[in-house]
């Protein structure tokens, strides 16, 4: 059974896109609304849906030993668009889903144009919607317009916690010197669509990494006002504040040489290592990788290409900034990811806290779901917590522990999925093993929890 009241989602980035998919699949008709072209971002550089600002990649893919990948696969089985023209743009990567950029956009951007059920309106949406609009979902993401998150203050009586996610820098692969950089993969790892040799690797000796730190520490910034009280999510620290915290930061951080040797020299282990990783199918353009940067673009180029194999680097793009606000959702959300203070309307991806595309996209696989139900006149569950996206929606919706009344201070930030935020579970040293040492233990906890997801997933599904 059909409705003729439309889904009103606002945003058209992957959550947006993803719960206008899920919506749609359900026979529900849809109008999604993205401001772009007709207003543009600091950080988007098309007017295509589901664009990728940061990073091509998704990370890992493993289902069994990773949260992510876990979260992978549950979406797949969820019919998720976005994860079915991941794979079909997938691009070496390791152990991660990297993606071409361009083409995954491109797909996704069809599949909702293309959709009976769906209806695209291009313009901004500024404040809060109408009254008529009985089921909405907004989905805006870290870029939410200033009128629409003065609109959601005011309706929440909120402070939205903001801040700046710094970008990597892109080089040109025909500009990367050869004769010093290797590929290679992290312990060779192969990976889905990967050769064990899907990364490029720049070493560094000690005096070379010593002296690329203390540019760094010296590299003039990006200003803006009250930076120093803006909170940083540390899965996504600019290497410049990384460096601030301690000369070896980098070194346990993006440039850690573990699992790596130079072909050229295999007896002598680099002190420091900066990582390349494929950008577009074409293989011409390299994201590097843990590098996101607020340097200004005057010092940039000449920082960057103190890094060996780099001396002669062209960049398809420097590091640069894009503000990031997201709901205190814990407090302002209720366990259906409904606005507790106007309950017609959800929210979506990044603006409720989650960190990551996928994990975005996730939230709205399930917001358009629950959406889609409503406008049917049924109910809906969110998925048990003992799955990727169940864990991560009640994380985000009462998961949280809030800081103590003592401090007075908000503590929630974003998050990426985690077996963290999983119920526990016990597992029993096989019989006739010996020693049963703390990683096969790790290992058999995290195939435990993988396998109960996916089993509790059919179920919800």
């Amino acid at each position: 059974m059909s409705t003729s009241e439309p889904i009103h989602i606002i945003g058209g980035g992957l959550a947006g896109s993803e719960a206008a998919w899920q919506a749609a699949e359900a026979d529900v008709p849809v109008i999604l609304h993205e401001m772009r072209p007709v207003q543009s971002t600091d950080a988007h550089q098309t007017d295509s849906l589901a664009e990728l600002v940061c990073s091509n990649s998704f990370r890992s893919d493993d289902a069994e030993q990773n949260a992510v990948g876990l979260l992978h696969e549950e979406m797949r089985r969820c019919n998720s668009i976005i994860m079915a023209c991941a794979d079909s743009h997938q691009i070496p990567a390791g152990g991660a889903l990297g993606v071409d950029r361009h083409g995954f956009s491109a797909a996704v951007t069809r599949a909702i144009e293309g959709h009976p059920n769906i209806t695209m309106a291009r313009k901004e949406v500024s404040g809060m919607p109408p009254e008529e609009w009985s089921n909405v979902i907004i989905a805006t993401g870290p870029l939410t317009s200033p009128a629409m998150a003065e609109a959601i203050l005011a309706k929440t009586g909120e402070d939205s916690l903001a801040f700046f996610d710094a970008i990597a820098p892109i080089v040109h692969f025909d500009s990367i010197n050869m004769d010093i950089v290797w590929a290679q993969s992290r312990y060779n790892k192969a990976g889905p669509g990967g050769i064990g040799a899907d990364y490029l690797n720049c070493p560094m000796n000690k005096d070379q990494y010593l002296a690329f730190v203390d540019a760094l520490k010296t590299a003039p910034l990006h200003e803006f006002k009250d930076w120093e009280k803006i909170p940083y999510f540390d899965g996504c620290l600019p290497i410049e504040v990384m460096a601030e915290r301690g000369v070896e930061t980098l070194r346990h951080g993006p440039m850690k040489p573990v699992g790596l040797t130079n072909p050229r020299d295999p007896l002598v282990k680099s002190y420091a290592i900066v990582q390349l990783r494929q950008d577009n199918a074409l293989g011409t353009l390299w994201n590097m990788v843990g590098f996101q940067t607020k340097m200004r673009y005057s010092i940039q180029t000449k920082i960057l290409r103190m890094i060996p194999g780099l001396e002669n680097a062209q960049f398809a793009r420097l590091g640069g900034l894009h503000r990031n606000t997201f709901l205190n959702s814990p407090k302002v959300l209720g366990p259906d990811l409904k606005l507790k203070a106007d309950p017609r309307i959800r929210f979506a991806g990044q603006v409720t806290g989650v960190e990551g595309y996928v994990e975005s996209a996730a939230v709205g696989l399930i917001t358009g779901r629950l959406a889609a139900a409503e406008a049917r006149g049924q109910t809906m569950a969110t998925p048990p917590n003992t799955t990727a996206l169940g864990a991560l929606i009640a994380h985000i919706t009462g998961g949280h522990i809030e800081s103590d009344s003592y401090s007075g201070a908000r503590s929630f930030q974003p998050m990426n999925v985690n077996f963290g935020l999983f119920p526990p579970v016990t597992v029993t040293k096989p019989e006739g093993t010996g020693r049963w040492r703390s990683p096969e233990k790790t290992q058999a906890k995290r195939k435990a929890i993988t396998t109960r997801a996916l089993e509790d997933l059919k179920v919800w599904a």
